[in-house]
């Protein structure tokens, strides 16, 4: 088998298996502890505000996502943003856009070890995003589909007037959405880019266009995928697709059409992108150099490609 970019979370199948979440606390306006107090006997935080510290890197979709929702809500003041570097080194995620290096506020080199004071016998793979607690320096969580949930969830209170409204009253086409786009798109890029099989990346590759052709004709008739408003999953898609031509479509062979050859897809992709909250937190430059020189057994050369322009984004 090839060697893999992730060997943990590489299948005998060849097939790209990803890690499951190691944190998994919440933050909740039902938590019974006071402020200050750690979690409560249900594992439950506090919500309070100006206390917990939400670590990303700017080129993962997946700490994206919780971006975006921070800055659509209006959680800026309530809820402080670290940001790594997008290169990682063997340690992991590094502060190095810092002065001196460090967090500024937990006073980090590497997340890697917010990590190991929660879990000193973690050995896996340290992931963004992850809540920080800046009273403790432990991770709350690094769960990032709830994550962004609960962003819209239990901290209504510190929600600006005019947040919008991400989680519908009835949830079950948006919680049906989510899993097939994630199981399909969101980690099917990673599913095609980190297979170590011919027949692992054609399966993946295969679901990946299969899902992009349905959400294309979905997008036919309408702005967002729930119809005429925004919602969690159409962030949850975006982080993706802002990501397709600049690295999925070349590094993960993702190839068989670019985004912008999707007509609606395109459309929907650059409406979003020019709303308030989403290309402003779209950094290419950051993710063009994480994925083209991190993942070294699929580039082993370090190089960065120049395009494609992002200019396009705004037309």
């Amino acid at each position: 088998m090839t060697r893999a970019q992730f060997a943990k979370e590489s299948a005998a199948t060849g097939e790209w298996k990803r890690q499951g979440n190691r944190f998994t606390g919440r933050i909740s306006a039902a938590s019974a502890s006071a402020p200050g107090e750690g979690p409560d006997e249900q594992g439950r935080w506090p919500v309070e505000p100006g206390r917990y510290r939400l670590v990303v890197c700017l080129a993962c979709p997946w700490a994206h996502r919780s971006v975006i929702v921070r800055k659509l809500l209006g959680l800026e003041d309530a809820i402080s943003l670290a940001v790594v570097d997008p290169i990682r080194d063997e340690k992991g995620w590094r502060f190095t856009l810092d002065p001196d290096g460090r967090d500024p506020v937990l006073g980090l080199r590497y997340l890697s070890e917010a990590y190991l004071a929660t879990d000193p016998q973690y050995d896996g793979r340290v992931t963004v995003p992850a809540i920080v607690d800046t009273v403790s320096g432990l991770v709350v969580t690094n769960d990032y589909p709830q994550i962004t949930l609960d962003l819209s969830t239990e901290w209504k209170d510190f929600h600006r007037p005019d947040a919008p409204q991400l989680i519908p009253a009835d949830r079950a086409e948006l919680d049906q959405l989510i899993d097939e786009i994630y199981q399909d798109v969101n980690n099917g890029v990673y599913r095609c880019g980190f297979a170590t099989t011919q027949e692992a990346y054609e399966a993946a590759y295969d679901a990946l266009f299969g899902q992009l052709d349905v959400l294309e004709q979905r997008l036919a008739d309408r702005d967002y995928l729930l119809g005429d408003s925004l919602s969690e999953v159409d962030i949850r898609l975006f982080t993706t697709l802002v990501r397709f031509d600049a690295v999925y479509h070349g590094h993960f062979k993702t190839n068989r059409q670019k985004l912008t050859e999707f007509p609606n897809l395109w459309a929907y992709a650059r409406r979003l992108y020019q709303s308030p909250g989403f290309g402003e937190t779209v950094d290419f430059d950051q993710i063009k150099r994480h994925y083209y020189v991190t993942h070294d057994t699929i580039n082993p050369t370090g190089i960065v490609p120049k395009g494609p322009d992002p200019t396009i984004w705004q037309s």
